[in-house]
């Protein structure tokens, strides 16, 4: 246990340290937290005519100066329970196995109330920011190709109708580069609007009958590459006599 001169020592280097702190925060308004968004400090009533990175970076200044204000709050807080500890008589001894806490240890973090062996700080955080959920690369959970026998309009397709008008990727950024440039995005072959190439020129009535084919350029397209292949389907040669059972007669 520290010495009442080693432990007057600690509670004024704690007090110091406390006061700096509040004093900091107090002279930059809790590090700007008590002003509103940007508008505040710039005077702006709107961001519409605002750049989108310039919004970027000061929601990103925004964040970290959040970080730095809890940061700061939490060291204050760990500093007024070091201090209760002292004035009830249990500083210097370890919250939860009761062991003496070396004065070495004391000296170098005044406001442990642990041992080494149960310091909080030898957990490891395993919680990520709320928004990974929903950035994971590509299109996070709203990418739903993976999912059986969708064919939703999802994430994935949103991006590719906007790419549609224009990237700033170009053909060395790809693996195999599209032929043109307007299909410099992701998965630009990819139908729109239809999943198989025959539902471009297929249709049938509303008992899955009937079914009538409509010519077009890409009924073409479709007859040729099965032709230059010699199959059937795109997935290969199916038997005569398979069918769809809401098609077959009962």
């Amino acid at each position: 246990m520290p010495s009442k001169e080693q432990l007057n020592q600690l509670k004024q280097q704690l007090q110091q340290t406390k006061q700096e702190l509040e004093e900091r925060l107090s002279d930059n308004g809790n590090l700007g937290l008590l002003r509103s968004f940007a508008h505040d400090s710039t005077g702006e009533l709107s961001s519409i005519d605002n750049h989108p990175g310039d919004e970027g970076t000061e929601l990103y200044e925004r964040e970290k100066d959040i970080a730095l204000y809890e940061h700061e709050r939490q060291h204050v807080d760990e500093i007024n329970h070091a201090l209760q500890a002292m004035e009830a008589g249990t500083y210097g001894k370890c919250e939860v196995c009761q062991a003496e806490i070396p004065l070495e240890r004391l000296q170098a973090i005044p406001t442990t109330t642990f041992c080494k062996e149960h310091s909080p700080s030898q957990n490891t955080s395993h919680n990520r920011p709320v928004e990974e959920e929903v950035l994971t690369p590509p299109f996070g959970k709203f990418d739903n190709d993976d999912q059986n026998e969708s064919v939703i309009y999802d994430a994935e397709d949103t991006w590719q109708d906007v790419a549609s008008f224009g990237t700033s990727e170009s053909p060395s950024d790809f693996a195999y580069p599209p032929d043109d440039y307007e299909d410099m995005y992701v998965e630009s072959e990819e139908n729109i609007g239809y999943v198989e190439d025959y539902e471009n020129f297929v249709g049938v009535d509303m008992d899955g009958k009937n079914i009538t084919v409509y010519p077009n350029s890409q009924h073409e397209k479709y007859e040729d590459a099965l032709d230059e292949e010699g199959i059937m389907t795109t997935f290969g040669d199916l038997p005569q006599y398979e069918h769809e059972p809401y098609v077959e007669e009962d």
